[in-house]
């Protein structure tokens, strides 16, 4: 590339301009990020959207739906809602099913169009059935590679794997592993056994593996491996993605998983206490950083070639306990790499890096994302919030002083029966 580094103009934005982009899982956590962030800070040509019908609504109402979230706002104001829809093409489809779902018609326009692809969909369900985790994780997988290769302008296939998909790995580095099984022998397998066959054998099937998301996400990386000599790819591993730091807005979120669902359940008091390692580390990943870190290195990549009541929080901290109590060390050689490869402006519009971030401030965030985009509670409920968690307080200590109490009177008693009395 060119442009000299300290020349202070934004090269990862333009690099996009006259590219048209897929993207699967679109209207997902990480996918509705990275379409905004492409949206509003690159000069992207067209953004395909791989979306299946769901509970009713067609893939375009579901497109229209996701611009009404609070994440899309800012770009909105900047650019025009018109204008947004017009850069979005609808794709009906499913990445479970035969073909994808994809139509011819919608097909050939992908394969004549599409340079980039961005392969976000996934069930990131700790507790997912195997099946379904299957057919999505990974045979969804296979099938997006092998529309890949159909593609006329491929540049680069992005596969948004997770770093947590080789457990097995103390030390992950940035380079493949052998799968814990042949994929497509799974992918046959889970195709012709019944649903409840699938389930009775699964524990057998994972073996050492915690949970069916860590398996067929390790499966469906191996796919991707697989294609690295017919198609240019690039695998993302994100680790706990998080609500976002600062980009568009501090704290956003569209679900409840990992922390935020403790967050949540703390702050309302339900959960009281998990088990875990005190002093272990989060990995965690604002989804802005996530986003960024695509872009980036969408940018090098190309460039260099051109040059998720009680029961349910059970069942949680079932599958977060192996995480929770373990810990990874994941090398991270390649994003270091990247950071030193952009300059300042890009470093500002497209943050990679963790330095200015205020944990504290960052958390408060997250709270108050939780508050606004999962509960739906204004903020002027903050005064009635507070005093019921002071009643909440109360309780807690009201009640562990009459546990307590009841238990040291009634001990005491036994034991001035037993000692003193008998002595009298």
């Amino acid at each position: 590339m060119d442009v000299d580094i300290n020349d202070g103009k934004d090269r990862i934005g333009p690099m996009y301009r006259d590219r048209h982009v897929l993207i699967t899982g679109g209207t997902g956590f990480m996918g509705k990020a990275l379409i905004e962030k492409l949206l509003r800070c690159t000069e992207v040509a067209k953004i395909y959207l791989l979306v299946r019908t769901k509970k009713g609504k067609s893939p375009k109402a579901r497109l229209e739906d996701m611009f009404s979230n609070p994440l899309f706002a800012q770009v909105i104001e900047l650019r025009g809602l018109n204008t947004l829809l017009a850069q979005c093409v609808v794709i009906p489809g499913d990445v479970t099913e035969p073909e994808l779902g994809i139509s011819a018609e919608d097909r050939k326009r992908i394969v004549e169009n599409v340079s980039i692809i961005y392969h976000c969909a996934a069930t990131i369900r700790f507790d997912e059935a195997l099946k379904k985790a299957v057919l999505l994780n990974t045979r969804g997988t296979k099938l997006m590679v092998e529309l890949a290769k159909q593609c006329k302008k491929l540049e680069m296939f992005g596969h948004v794997s997770t770093s947590y998909c080789h457990l097995n790995e103390k030390l992950l580095m940035e380079k493949p592993y052998p799968p814990p099984a042949d994929p497509h022998k799974v992918i046959k397998a889970v195709e012709w056994l019944e649903d409840d066959i699938v389930d009775g054998i699964t524990k057998k099937i994972l073996g050492e593996c915690p949970n069916t998301y860590a398996y067929t996400k390790a499966l469906g990386e191996a796919v991707v491996v697989e294609a690295m000599k017919d198609i240019p790819v690039v695998i993302f591993r994100p680790s706990i993605v998080v609500p976002t730091w600062r980009e568009p807005i501090s704290g956003w979120t569209d679900n409840i998983n990992g922390p935020v669902g403790l967050l949540i359940g703390a702050g309302k008091g339900v959960i009281r206490s998990m088990y875990c390692n005190s002093t272990g580390y989060g990995d965690y990943l604002p989804v802005d950083f996530g986003v960024s870190a695509i872009c980036v290195g969408t940018w090098n990549f190309i460039g260099r070639k051109l040059c998720r009541v009680h029961r349910r929080i059970a069942n949680g901290f079932e599958v977060f306990e192996y995480y929770a109590n373990n810990q990874w060390d994941f090398d991270n050689a390649g994003i270091n790499h990247l950071r030193d490869q952009i300059n300042e402006e890009e470093k500002v519009k497209f943050k990679i890096d963790a330095g200015g971030v205020e944990i504290n401030e960052y958390f408060e965030n997250c709270i108050w994302g939780a508050r606004r985009f999962i509960l739906k509670e204004s903020d002027e409920s903050v005064p009635a919030a507070k005093r019921h968690m002071r009643v909440m307080w109360c309780v807690d200590k009201i009640c562990k002083t009459i546990i307590y109490g009841a238990f040291f009177y009634y001990f005491g008693m036994w034991l001035y029966n037993k000692v003193f009395a008998g002595a009298v």
